[in-house]
């Protein structure tokens, strides 16, 4: 029986997270470390442990009698937080150091797809920058460059020149140890969908297929972002690709890091390029995404508890996940000059009324004096659901535009790509004033 949950992160997807682990246990405890002004509405927050300090963390969950562990971000599952939680013998959601290497290590998770035949884009392997750049001048533009370790969602560019390729292989320095080793792998032109999938190590089971937005600017330009909205379900992943998503990828993976004598329980999170019809990997994540998560579990109908206890107690395959048949669209509200530098420390109004129709994850908000205010380039995630894409996208602006912080942005075309080929519907999409 689960009385206690603790939630590790302090982000939109944490928030997410909290909120619908707070609707399956409304009478019970949870907390968070260090949570944010938008989960302390549902959990109670401890701002005085880092997420780094693993002995912190396992100290404060044996002290207050912690049934569960949610791990929200990467960093704490690549350091090795759920090993110390098992040793502790606290049961946790999120994969252990070796199989997290699946997102803390590109080459990890590259060397494995391509031992295991799983589909991904091909890819060479460098720690000196002369010869990736040999590299890069023979293969051309467009091309990716990545930095093997985590670089806080920024190592990898989309180099659409040999120029810019060339460039980037020098910016990987400046993501310290994790450039040291850097993956040069192919472009692969088509349409891109995440699918997060619960395991408890043997069955994997995926969720409704989300779709992410990164670049900056309306109509996919720009640089690339820690996610500007995401919307669910994607309709490019039909149902006939979302069984090749399970038959050639997940349950392939899963079967691989097995091969390998690693268990992984917890989100798999598949970034995928779907080219003519045939899903590739573009990268694996050892954890829930961020937006997708506030788009995806607002559609769950089964219990995030139950699901998450059979994935760390290996018995997901007792459990009957279902989910709703509506749309959800999530509208990232990001501060001015996001993802470069940005202001700080500016007042938030509007999110009261916006509440009456919308979920309003904080992903980057403080409060100073009493006063709700920005602390990160990404402050809200708005997300409303609805019958379909087209009202679901009309109510998401609607909210967004009784929300006000200074030197504001927001996309306001999120989920363009489903309205195009949605039903029509007599509501047209109506996307804010620009």
């Amino acid at each position: 029986m689960v009385r206690t949950i603790l939630v590790i992160g302090s982000g939109g997807r944490e928030h997410a997270l909290a909120w619908k682990l707070s609707k399956s246990m409304p009478k019970k405890k949870i907390y968070a470390i260090p949570g944010n002004p938008g989960i302390a509405e549902v959990a109670e927050c401890v701002e005085n442990i880092s997420i780094s300090d693993n002995a912190a963390i396992v100290d404060f969950a044996k002290n207050h009698d912690v049934d569960l562990v949610v791990v929200g971000p990467e960093a704490p599952l690549v350091n090795g937080l759920v090993d110390e939680l098992d040793a502790a013998e606290i049961k946790s959601f999120g994969p252990n150091k070796i199989a997290a290497q699946m997102e803390g290590s590109k080459i990890f998770a590259k060397q494995l797809m391509k031992k295991y035949g799983i589909p991904t884009a091909e890819f060479e392997i460098f720690d000196n920058p002369y010869y990736a750049k040999r590299y890069v001048l023979m293969k051309g533009a467009p091309i990716v460059i990545k930095a093997d370790g985590l670089a806080a969602g920024k190592g990898v560019i989309v180099a659409k020149t040999v120029e810019d390729a060339v460039n980037a292989v020098d910016e990987m320095k400046t993501f310290g140890d994790a450039g040291n080793k850097i993956v040069v792998e192919e472009f692969m032109d088509g349409e891109e969908a995440s699918v997060l999938a619960f395991t408890d190590g043997k069955t994997i089971v995926p969720m409704i297929a989300a779709q992410d937005h990164k670049r900056l600017l309306d109509g996919d330009e720009g640089v690339n972002t820690g996610g500007m909205g995401a919307y669910a379900p994607a309709p490019v992943v039909t149902a006939e690709i979302m069984a090749k998503v399970e038959e050639k990828i997940l349950k392939p993976t899963i079967a691989a890091l097995n091969a390998e004598g690693i268990t992984y329980k917890g989100c798999l999170y598949a970034g995928l390029m779907i080219v003519d019809g045939e899903p590739k990997v573009v990268e694996f994540n050892c954890r829930f995404g961020d937006p997708e998560t506030q788009a995806v579990l607002p559609l769950l109908k089964s219990d995030l508890v139950d699901v998450m206890v059979a994935c760390a107690d290996g018995t997901l395959d007792k459990e009957k996940i279902s989910w709703s048949d509506k749309s959800a669209v999530c509208v990232v509200m990001a501060s001015g000059g996001y993802p470069k530098a940005y202001k700080k420390n500016l007042p938030i109004s509007g999110i009261t009324k916006a509440k009456l129709s919308s979920n309003i994850f904080h992903a980057g908000t403080a409060i100073v004096d009493g006063q709700l205010v920005t602390s990160g380039g990404r402050v809200l995630g708005v997300t409303a659901t609805a019958p379909d894409i087209h009202k679901a996208v009309n109510k998401v602006y609607k909210a967004v535009k009784l929300i006000k912080f200074e030197d504001m942005y927001y996309r306001k075309d999120i989920a363009h790509r489903a309205l195009a080929i949605a039903p029509k519907v007599d509501d047209k999409p109506n996307f804010g004033t620009r």
